[in-house]
């Protein structure tokens, strides 16, 4: 019998650990649970070094909402609504493992958030055999486009039944995508509309000197100007009138509005880590 490796990455401790303990019943199911975006990666990145890769990532839409604004925020359902499973809520914070009975939710200590729909973009860049699955508390036409656009196979309904979960499980493994009827029609009008802001948002960038680019593209990875003005080998004065001049073409107010319109247009940050930058002009 092929099993299913499933990772259920929820911040809602009896959530996880009733869906968890609800998969794990099944007979082809092998399944973990983390806490958080980062003790999610971390099992990924274990799982792959000791070749057992996961399957499906089930991802809660609000994960690290505790953490954000009340507004990107809507609260959790309990677990045994949507699931009715009696899994203990007591679990310790040890290593993950699929087991067939109650799984130990991993924890992490830091303070750093991963939201559900970037875990879903860096695990579709990290590791893209993995299907990636969104748990939803309620139908978001924008949100599950968003899901999509990251690499996402599905926007599920926390409350639906644990057989069309299942079914959704077996199905992005087929290459299906699986969306509510209810959404289709929102999502394909959000998914048109990104379309058509993303063609306008290239327009913009292609008007740009490539300096003005290379510019953007700084913006894009955070740098402030004095950074920006060293990476370049530029002085800050000459930075400051290529960073004016990149907002006026751009048509916007101010570096945030200038970095969304770049991601938009699918402008990367410069590499940090290993570009090297030819010197493109002298000191002024």
């Amino acid at each position: 019998m092929v099993r299913i490796r499933v990772l259920v990455v929820d911040d809602h401790r009896i959530f996880a650990e009733s869906l968890a303990a609800a998969l794990a019943a099944e007979p082809d199911v092998d399944v973990s649970a983390a806490g958080s975006g980062p003790a999610a990666l971390r099992c990924l990145d274990r799982a792959a070094a000791e070749g057992r890769k996961f399957d499906v990532l089930l991802v809660d839409a609000d994960l690290g909402g505790r953490g954000q604004p009340a507004a990107l925020r809507s609260g959790h359902l309990t677990a045994g609504a949507a699931y009715g499973s009696g899994a203990p809520t007591g679990a310790g914070r040890g290593p993950v493992a699929a087991v067939s009975g109650p799984v130990p939710v991993q924890d992490t200590g830091e303070d750093g958030l991963v939201d559900g729909i970037s875990l879903v973009a860096g695990v579709r860049t990290g590791q893209p055999t993995v299907r990636t699955v969104v748990l939803a508390e309620k139908d978001d036409p924008r949100r599950a486009a968003l899901a999509l656009q990251a690499g996402a196979s599905g926007w599920v309904a926390k409350d639906c039944s644990l057989s069309r979960l299942l079914t959704v499980i077996r199905g992005v493994l087929r290459d299906e995508t699986h969306l509510p009827p209810a959404l289709l029609t929102g999502v394909l009008r959000e998914l048109t509309a990104a379309r058509k802001h993303r063609t306008e948002s290239e327009r913009l960038v292609e008007s740009l000197t490539p300096r003005e680019r290379e510019v953007l593209r700084c913006m894009v990875a955070g740098l402030g100007r004095k950074a920006v003005a060293e990476r370049l080998f530029l002085s800050p004065h000459t930075v400051r009138t290529h960073m004016q001049n990149v907002l006026g073409k751009l048509g916007v107010h101010s570096t945030l509005a200038a970095v969304a319109l770049a991601r938009r247009a699918g402008v990367g940050p410069v590499d940090l880590a290993g570009d090297v930058v030819e010197r493109g002009g002298q000191l002024a």
